[in-house]
């Protein structure tokens, strides 16, 4: 056991203030993978911050349509809401994609966020790893990387994002809302996680001392017309060999609106804007959804045990294209 000291400060300014003055301290959530990486080794920190009942616990309706997700709600609150369901399917099937009950009980929704990589050699601390340790080199390149990254890779990482939920998110032009020791801000989601590049120990945009306080679901009609699809190598309990957030609108037989998110394929959530662009205004056809995928992983650079990653992610995205084309004819 590494000792480490526990706070609980009283409310969301006492505890940036706090972590921002120590330098491996953690704020602590749900602790669903945190814990799990301090049992590890992975993560040794000097203090955990408690922030479960810092932040709001619920789901609150913005003005002129979309909902404010606080970031201490749970993940099984957050996929049972009827709004949720009604609004944004897609991220409802997705958070019930992942884990299991249990931990979708203890899981909150700023924590999800906060995943680390599951690669093996990054929880495995006998073995290099440059976003465990930087510099120590990237085993998982000529090593076992069937899991890993096939788009947005660096020679110093392949490891994917292993979040369900963030998926969705990439898909509805989401906001997360942080405060900080310089105050509040908004990040895009797609800005809020980092592609590896030279530094890929670092997930995502957060300065040190930055708390997840909400996140903001803009009003996105096409949301509604929306499915997950999780590609696992077991039906439950397992991490997303591809996934795909898909919402599809359709009117006289040509794409109105589209959004496509991609998991098990990047660093990160996996916004396919090629995609989307080539589909805008475009014949809602098996063919065009089909050249629009593969123009999306185009620049793919698979590795030696993960190039089935590539016709997989393809016809996961035609098929739920044609799925979704096929409920609005």
């Amino acid at each position: 056991m590494i000792p480490f000291r526990y706070e609980k400060p009283g409310d969301a300014t006492a505890a940036v203030d706090l972590l921002s003055r120590e330098p491996r301290a953690r704020y602590l959530g749900g602790g669903t993978n945190l814990v799990d990486l301090m049992r590890l080794g992975v993560e040794t920190p000097d203090v955990l911050v408690d922030v479960r009942r810092l932040t709001s616990s619920t789901i609150d309706d913005l003005p002129g349509g979309g909902l404010r997700i606080g970031a201490a709600v749970t993940n099984s609150h957050l996929a049972a809401d009827p709004r949720v369901r009604r609004l944004y399917p897609m991220l409802s099937q997705a958070v019930l994609a992942g884990a299991s009950g249990q931990l979708r009980n203890m899981a909150t929704c700023g924590g999800n966020l906060l995943q680390r990589t599951r690669c093996v050699y990054f929880q495995d601390v006998t073995t290099p790893c440059n976003k465990r340790e930087p510099g120590s080199g990237c085993s998982a390149i000529e090593g076992h990387n069937r899991d890993l990254a096939v788009l947005g890779t660096s020679p110093k990482c392949v490891a994917t994002h292993p979040s369900d939920m963030g998926v969705a998110l990439a898909a509805t032009d989401a906001v997360v809302r942080v405060q900080g020791p310089e105050g509040e801000r908004n990040i895009p989601f797609g800005e809020f996680h980092r592609l590896p590049g030279d530094t890929p120990q670092r997930d995502t945009v957060l300065g040190h001392g930055e708390l997840i306080t909400a996140i903001d679901l803009p009003h996105l009609p096409v949301a509604a017309r929306s499915h997950y699809r999780k590609i696992r190598d077991r039906a439950s309990y397992a991490f997303a060999l591809v996934s795909a957030a898909v919402a599809l609108e359709v009117a006289g037989g040509t794409v109105r609106a589209v959004r496509i998110g991609l998991g098990g394929v990047a660093h990160k959530p996996w916004r396919a804007t090629t995609a989307e662009e080539m589909l805008l205004g475009a014949p809602a056809t098996e063919a065009t959804f089909r050249a629009a995928a593969e123009a999306e992983l185009a620049s793919a650079r698979p590795l030696s045990g993960n190039g089935f990653k590539l016709p997989l992610a393809r016809n996961v995205i035609v098929g739920m294209l044609n799925e979704l084309a096929e409920e609005q004819r």
